[in-house]
């Protein structure tokens, strides 16, 4: 089990290094600080290809028989998006087909889907694949959407890994920790050097793959376990989740297409009227929603209480939204 912990680690910021290195001396990869985007906060150039150090070091899950099964459906999810970070654009259609892929092959190999939605509601079979694999999209494009600032998109994900870890260990499921430890550590070998000083960025390879990861790993605990309810997933996701609905939403509201990029998220928002400092941003936005995660975290067999998060969430992010917005609104 230690091989789990450390071996991943070492490998991701070793690759991380070398990525920073390499990039810098053949400009490979590289996400350009002066380039017009609405997206970039950063002031230097900083390579977008940490999701390949995190994919070497997922290496090691074939090291165990249920891990190694997820491989070729995370390496799906990674190539979704790699192409965007190589600066070559991937038709949207044949992204949407590569996540679709990768999200039923992991189904498929995993025999999992969640049918049970909780409150008595419970969905034929064919109904559950179509949903898991809805589900396993959306968040995939959802932590690609929250990826602006150094360490959010990554420190969330590592919130979600230590409750599922957590959770998967109640359960004594030894093979999904054993996922969740490799998957952890190959992203905290990253972390050192994405955050807080930015010197690599995920990139959308790493950002759909790990979204990917999550979804499939919530997928496996609410499908498999009685006690684990499908609401405790969904409060779990719910910062992520919640910012793509309420971002299409807002643009459908103001007559834009919700794929046209804006400058109005939550944590650019935070950035401009609250801690105008990338990583600060960051930790202000994981420590506000770091106790939703720990209260579903203590419950995941209650679907009340979870739907009762995860709307106490979402109230909270209404009223922050609009008092940020509004102060926006009248600085321009």
């Amino acid at each position: 089990m230690l091989s789990a912990v450390i071996y991943p680690f070492v490998i991701s910021l070793v690759a991380s290094l070398a990525i920073i290195y390499l990039s810098h001396k053949y400009a490979l990869f590289m996400d350009e600080a002066d380039q017009d985007k609405l997206q970039a906060f950063h002031t230097m150039n900083t390579p977008r290809a940490g999701g390949i150090a995190i994919l070497l070091g997922l290496f090691f899950l074939f090291q165990y028989p249920t891990a190694a099964k997820l491989f070729i459906p995370i390496l799906l999810a990674f190539l979704s998006g790699i192409f965007e970070d190589f600066h070559h654009t991937l038709n949207p259609k044949i992204r949407l087909v590569l996540q679709i892929v990768a999200a039923l092959s992991a189904i498929g190999l995993l025999h999992t889907v969640v049918q049970y939605l909780g409150l008595g509601i419970t969905m034929p079979y064919w109904l559950g694949i179509l949903f898991s694999t809805f589900a396993i999209v959306g968040m995939m494009n959802a932590v690609n959407i929250i990826d602006g600032f150094n360490g959010l998109a990554s420190g969330m994900i590592a919130l979600i890994l230590l409750s599922f870890g957590m959770t998967a260990y109640r359960q004594e499921n030894t093979e999904m920790l054993t996922v969740i430890s490799i998957t952890g550590s190959a992203l905290f070998g990253f972390m050192l050097l994405n955050f807080p000083k930015g010197k690599i960025f995920l990139g959308d390879g790493g950002a759909y793959m790990l979204g990917f990861i999550v979804a499939i790993i919530g997928i496996f605990l609410a499908g498999r376990y009685a006690s684990v309810s499908p609401w405790y997933v969904m409060a779990v996701f719910i910062y992520p989740v919640w910012e793509v609905l309420f971002s299409i939403g807002r643009k459908l509201y103001k007559g834009q297409s919700p794929m046209q990029p804006d400058s109005y998220h939550m944590h650019m928002l935070i950035y401009r009227q609250v801690t105008k400092n990338n990583p600060l941003t960051s930790m202000f936005i994981l420590a506000t929603t770091l106790p939703f995660i720990t209260l579903s975290t203590l419950f995941p067999n209650k679907s009340n209480a979870n739907i009762a998060i995860a709307f106490g969430f979402i109230c909270c992010y209404l009223l922050l939204y609009t008092y940020l917005y509004q102060k926006d609104s009248r600085q321009k």
